[in-house]
C-alpha cells in the first residue's frame, strides 16, 4: 500500500505562486507514475500534470503548460507541482496521485492510489 499525503495549499492571489507537495510512505514510489489532479466545485475531477517513473517525461494538461512544473525527488519519495501566475479558476481541491507503472495515464481510473487532496483557493 502508499499512502499520500499533500500540502502546500492555501489561499493566494491571482498572480501568485505555490509549491505543492505529496509525501509518499508505505513504498518507495521512484518507479511510479504519479500524477496531480484538480476539482473544482461543481466540476469533474481532471488531470493537471503527470511525471513518468524512470525517465524523465512529464505530460500537462493545455491550461497549465509553461506555468506549472511537476517533479519529484526520489530520494524523499515525494513529488512537487510548482504552480505559477495561478488563475482564480483553479480554486480548486489538488490531489495527487500515484500509479503501479512507470508509463504516464491522463485518467483518474488508471491510478491507484490518492491522497486527501489540499485546497488551493485563488482570490483577491
Amino acid at each position: 500500500q502508499v499512502q499520500l499525503v499533500e500540502s502546500g495549499g492555501g489561499l493566494v492571489q491571482p498572480g501568485d505562486s505555490l509549491r505543492l507537495s505529496c509525501a509518499a510512505s508505505g513504498r518507495t514510489v521512484s518507479t511510479y507514475a504519479m500524477g496531480w489532479f484538480r476539482q473544482a466545485p461543481g466540476k469533474e475531477r481532471e488531470i493537471v500534470a503527470g511525471i513518468a517513473g524512470t525517465i524523465p517525461i512529464t505530460y500537462y494538461a493545455d491550461s497549465v503548460k509553461g506555468r506549472f512544473t511537476i517533479s519529484r525527488d526520489n530520494a524523499k519519495n515525494t513529488v512537487y507541482l510548482q504552480m505559477n501566475d495561478l488563475k482564480p479558476e483553479e480554486t480548486a481541491v489538488y490531489y495527487c496521485a500515484a500509479r503501479d507503472s512507470p508509463i504516464i495515464a491522463r485518467f483518474l481510473v488508471n491510478y491507484d492510489y490518492w491522497g486527501q487532496g489540499t485546497q488551493v483557493t485563488v482570490s483577491s
